[in-house]
């Protein structure tokens, strides 16, 4: 089946948990009424649903493919980012004095979200994309702003990140390309890059590589990198793209999902040496990077949330579809599967995780809005603090999360879900690199423990969790079985987060392994519960419509009593494992780090 975009959920989730009139009201953002917001979700449904979407199965069958260093990308591929870029789509978030629309990163959030449920192969191009103009718009000079960022934004060039070394993977520390500087503000790069997405393709004029290299006289490690702007074709003064530069895709890599997207293996400089320019200041590349990179996280998060929602649509679609044994309650024939109960379970599962990594990532959008745009600057800051939380968990907890969910699909189809033809298989697969590249769940887990929580001493976690308890002591006050059910669960979250950041911040000096070994159970911890806060507003929101006689219109009664039984869901079967995990952070270090290395 293909793909239609959830815009009612969207739209609830962006107006009643993550503040659309607020962030519409910030200055900046004032062109983001519901109206607009609206019309821009519909028509971006329409264009994911009708243009990309067909693309993703056949594009896994044939995907891109390499040939004497060129590479051709899947069919249609190459006419849908034509549409995509002339349609606005590469700027949604981006300043209009470059091209593009200039609405808030809340707006961007479900268009982004929408396009890699469409098709991530495809979306991949966008997010790199998106990172290197972030990265231009923050570190770049104003001639090379001037040169690159309306191109970007407007879709006729695309970007790339080019970190990753056959000897360097996550450890940046380990990168040995060389910029050697030629005297004319110009650099002659060498070396080789590798898993670079979209390194080389066919639907661009022109492909700007962003690029992690070292002077001559750079200080060893971390602190002696710099970023370099190296295009496909050297760019003149006037924009126009001109002779090919000295960098080539001398493979692409064989993989297993996300195959349409070519993952590029680069050469820099095996000619004489390519041409780059500085990004920013010497040495302070990885600074730089990392502002692609974040960017990109967040980003990958949304992915994991796409393929969810993709993979539960169809995994509904076949169970509603598949006639197979009798109904337990005895029916006279066989009926659809998804009268059985344990599938049941299964939909409802990939439903709750879905809307609740759905409702935080908006949520976080918000606030980064809020820490870009208002006025204040204490607030600005307050909130930059809380998105940066949020973005590993948003990563990290979300991808992991689409592992579970597209497996649960598969297990849904039964049989058919392990035969590559029902697409099932594809989204399983798909899932996989989620949890690894922009860094692995482990890279996101030690960056929430270390830079996140340690050291500020966990007062932006409590800060957090204030607000979580603020939803329980309103689920407190509200009737009906349901939100009293969602509370008890909510509130024992909660406190068993509350206990693991303490933890976390008592012990990091003193058993840094113990607490390290941790992290990731931390981090699923904090999406769990962060996640059925999110779910328990959401199941108030929906109560008080339905208590005050609400539910014409855009939203009906029956979707806001779904709202509140998903909730429970959630707050029954994922939520209610938190306590297990705080067990295995607080006192099941000693279980990890048991065995000596020889013993392994």
């Amino acid at each position: 089946m293909s793909y239609q975009a959830p815009i009612k959920d969207m739209l609830f989730v962006m107006n009643e948990l993550a503040g659309l009139q607020q962030v519409s009201a910030l200055p900046g953002c004032e062109d983001a009424t519901v109206d607009t917001v609206e019309a821009v979700l519909e028509e971006k449904a329409k264009f994911c649903g009708e243009v990309v979407a067909p693309l993703n199965h056949p594009s896994d069958k044939e995907p891109s493919f390499w040939h004497d260093g060129q590479v051709t990308t899947s069919a249609g591929f190459k006419v849908a980012f034509k549409a995509f870029g002339e349609s606005g789509w590469q700027g949604v978030q981006h300043p209009a004095e470059f091209g593009g629309q200039g609405l808030p990163k809340l707006v961007a959030t479900p268009c982004t979200e929408m396009l890699n449920a469409a098709s991530i192969s495809f979306a991949l191009v966008a997010l790199l994309t998106d990172g290197a103009i972030e990265a231009l718009l923050t570190a770049g000079s104003d001639e090379q702003k001037a040169l690159y960022l309306e191109p970007l934004i407007t879709g006729k060039w695309t970007g790339t990140m080019n970190l990753t070394e056959p000897q360097a993977g996550s450890d940046l520390a380990a990168v040995r390309t060389r910029a050697v500087p030629q005297g004319d503000g110009t650099y002659k790069i060498f070396g080789t890059k590798i898993y670079i997405t979209y390194g080389e393709h066919d639907m661009a004029e022109n492909i700007i590589h962003l690029v992690l290299a070292r002077t001559p006289d750079a200080p060893a490690g971390v602190k002696g990198i710099s970023l370099f702007i190296v295009p496909k074709f050297l760019v003149g003064a006037d924009g126009t793209p001109g002779a090919r530069n000295d960098a080539h895709c001398v493979s692409i890599e064989h993989k297993l999902g996300i195959k349409a997207s070519p993952t590029a293996v680069l050469q820099f400089g095996d000619n004489g040496g390519a041409i780059g320019t500085l990004v920013g200041e010497e040495n302070r590349g990885l600074e730089y990077m990392f502002i692609m990179m974040n960017a990109a996280r967040f980003g990958v998060g949304m992915q994991g949330i796409g393929l969810a929602e993709r993979a539960y649509q169809q995994a509904v679609a076949f169970a509603k579809e598949r006639i197979q044994s009798r109904d337990l309650a005895g029916s006279a024939g066989p009926v659809a599967i998804i009268n059985h109960p344990d599938v049941r379970r299964m939909l409802m599962s990939m439903r709750a995780q879905t809307e609740a990594a759905r409702a935080l990532a908006y949520v976080g959008a918000g606030i980064s809005d809020v820490a870009h745009y208002h006025a204040d600057e204490a607030t600005r800051k307050a909130s930059l603090a809380v998105y940066e939380y949020l973005v590993p968990i948003i990563k990290g907890w979300s991808t992991e999360m689409s592992e579970n969910v597209t497996r649960d699909g598969v297990q849904v189809h039964g049989g058919m879900g392990f035969i590559e033809e029902t697409g099932a298989a594809q989204h399983y697969r798909d899932a996989k690199i989620l949890t690894i590249y922009e860094g692995t769940t482990a890279i996101q887990a030690n960056d929430l423990v270390g830079r996140k929580t340690v050291r500020d001493g966990g007062a932006t976690a409590k800060s957090i969790l204030a607000q979580v308890r603020a939803v329980e002591a309103a689920l407190g006050e509200a009737q009906g079985a349901d939100l009293a059910a969602i509370r008890k669960q909510l509130a024992l979250g909660s406190s068993a987060l509350e206990e693991v950041v303490d933890f976390v911040v008592a012990n990091a000096k003193s058993d840094i392994k113990g607490v390290f070994a941790g992290s990731v159970p931390y981090l699923k911890l904090a999406g769990i519960v962060l996640g059925g806060w999110q779910m328990a507003r959401a199941a108030l929101v929906a109560q008080q419509k339905l208590d005050a006689g609400e539910g014409k219109g855009d939203i009906d009664p029956a979707f806001l009593r779904a709202k509140i039984a998903t909730a429970r869901f959630f707050a029954d079967h994922i939520l209610s494992g938190a306590g297990g995990l705080r067990s295995a952070i607080v006192e099941g270090s000693a279980g990890v780090l048991a065995l000596e290395v020889e013993q392994f």
